[in-house]
């Protein structure tokens, strides 16, 4: 889908793009939300939000326009299942564009700068490796890991996710980017 003022299935123009962000939950970055701390939402206000500012902060947590636009014009949520259930639900109807548009959003995970220069190349190397299969960057979502185990998941995650074959694959990546934008949407809607 172009980015011109053109709207899918009705819906109002596009909002402007988030800054790319990384494919694992913001813990294991040990830093603060991408978002402002305007966008530190409890529910009702994210519901009353003038669309582009929803859609906006909807981008930060997955990078689909057409994603985006369907849940802000879908508002208000009763409760914060029902937005994850749209969430889900939008998510499964993407094209494959769509899909694309939103795997383009995201920065391959990275470790500490701190890290061994070993760890480093090790998840360079296989973070190439999968990204020359695939032709994107590899997701993961690492909700319910401690911080301490991010580099390791990751990096037995690519392994293990290179002998996919790409049908499989795409789902694959498809489910892991529903669960980041389930998280990264949780942390959006908690007032903290």
């Amino acid at each position: 889908m172009s980015r011109s003022s053109e709207s899918h299935a009705g819906l109002p123009e596009q909002p402007p793009r988030p800054a790319r962000r990384t494919a694992v939950p913001v813990q294991s970055r040990g830093g603060a939300p991408a978002r402002s701390a305007a966008r530190a939402w409890d529910l009702p206000r994210f519901n009353g939000a003038p669309a582009p500012e929803a859609e906006a902060a909807l981008l930060d947590c997955f990078g689909s326009t057409v994603w985006a636009r369907r849940l802000a014009c879908h508002r208000p949520y009763p409760d914060a299942e029902a937005l994850f259930a749209a969430a889900d639900e939008a998510a499964y109807d993407l094209s494959p564009a769509d899909h694309a548009e939103a795997l383009a959003a995201e920065v391959s995970a990275g470790l500490r700068p701190d890290a061994p220069r070993s760890a480093h190349l090790a998840l360079s190397v296989a973070h190439a490796e999968y990204e020359r299969k695939f032709g994107h960057v590899f997701v993961i979502c690492l909700d319910g890991y401690p911080p301490a185990e991010h580099p390791d998941q990751v990096l037995a995650g690519i392994r293990a996710r290179l002998a996919h074959e790409k049908d499989r694959e795409r789902a694959v990546t498809a489910d892991e980017m529903r669960r980041l934008a389930r998280g990264r949407l949780a942390a959006l809607i908690s007032s903290r």
